[in-house]
């Protein structure tokens, strides 16, 4: 259904958004709001809030369910993974579990195989077409009304963490304005700046870890290990090891591939906030590339 025109949209015309250009022209920000260890603490702490958010929620959750929890957490992985002006939890699923049904197909809307690095990159996020959620893929999460609801209003989190940011930035500077908080430092550094570097750590999962890194694993697709990825997004870049055995939390299969978002989800069960975690077999982990 949904498939062929993601194909076709995938392979004519241009893409372009207003709203991804205004984000990155704020960027340009960096120039003139003040810096200093408030603006990197507003900044890191966003920017892990996120990605925990995004791979773990919105990825190793809903999109692959390889561990359980309750409804109300969530929904807290739901609201916090959208305040990441990535779309809701139901879209970015959809999109998801199509790119694992055809990955590095022509039906890949983002393969760089067939699409090149900057379609896969960003450029399929901006074509209009590809913006619909298809349901039949994510009927599992569809019945609930709340992720409905973020379904149908993607961007207001986003825009109320921004107001929330100003409003604790503000007052922190009233406050205490020897600590030389402001507003618009929280809005520019804990927002935008973090938001963009999020954008690109993910969208590198789809373009840079489908071209550059190491392969464990014969795969039907183009997905590569990458340590730096790895890193940055949380353990995201060990991609060749989650397109090997997609439905497990860890993403680091050695002991040296770290994987910070599987880390904090062992804690999480510690205190019963998320249960039955998904560990990949030791047929798996014994496998070696032919």
């Amino acid at each position: 259904m949904m498939q062929t025109s993601l194909s076709s949209a995938a392979t004519k015309g241009s893409s372009f958004s207003i709203p991804l250009l205004f984000m990155h022209i704020c960027c340009a920000g960096i120039f003139f709001v003040p810096g200093g260890w408030p603006a990197f603490g507003i900044f890191a702490l966003m920017y892990v809030l996120h990605v925990f958010a995004l791979t773990a929620g919105f990825h190793r959750y809903f999109s692959h369910k390889s561990y359980s929890t309750s409804r109300a957490f969530q929904f807290v992985l739901a609201l916090l993974g959208t305040t990441a002006a990535q779309r809701d939890p139901l879209w970015w699923a959809s999109h998801h579990r199509m790119h694992h049904q055809n990955s590095d197909t022509e039906e890949d809307v983002h393969s760089p195989r067939h699409h090149g690095f900057w379609w896969a990159h960003m450029g399929w996020v901006m074509k209009r077409e590809l913006m619909e959620t298809d349901f039949s893929r994510v009927k599992d999460f569809a019945k609930y009304p709340e992720l409905v609801w973020l379904n149908k209003h993607p961007y207001a989190p986003a825009f109320a963490l921004a107001v929330m940011l100003l409003g604790i930035g503000s007052f922190l500077h009233w406050l205490r304005p020897e600590w030389g908080m402001t507003g618009w430092q929280f809005v520019f550094y804990g927002f935008f700046l973090s938001t963009i570097a999020v954008y690109h750590v993910t969208f590198c999962i789809n373009s840079v870890a489908h071209m550059f890194g190491k392969k464990r694993y014969d795969v039907d697709d183009d997905s590569r290990n990458n340590w730096l990825l790895g890193l940055l997004a949380m353990g995201e870049g060990w991609h060749n090891n989650h397109h090997r055995y997609s439905v497990c939390a860890r993403q680091g299969f050695r002991w040296w591939e770290i994987d910070l978002s599987y880390m904090i989800l062992r804690v999480l069960q510690w205190f019963r906030i998320v249960w039955d975690i998904r560990e990949p077999p030791k047929a798996v982990l014994a496998e070696r590339r032919s």
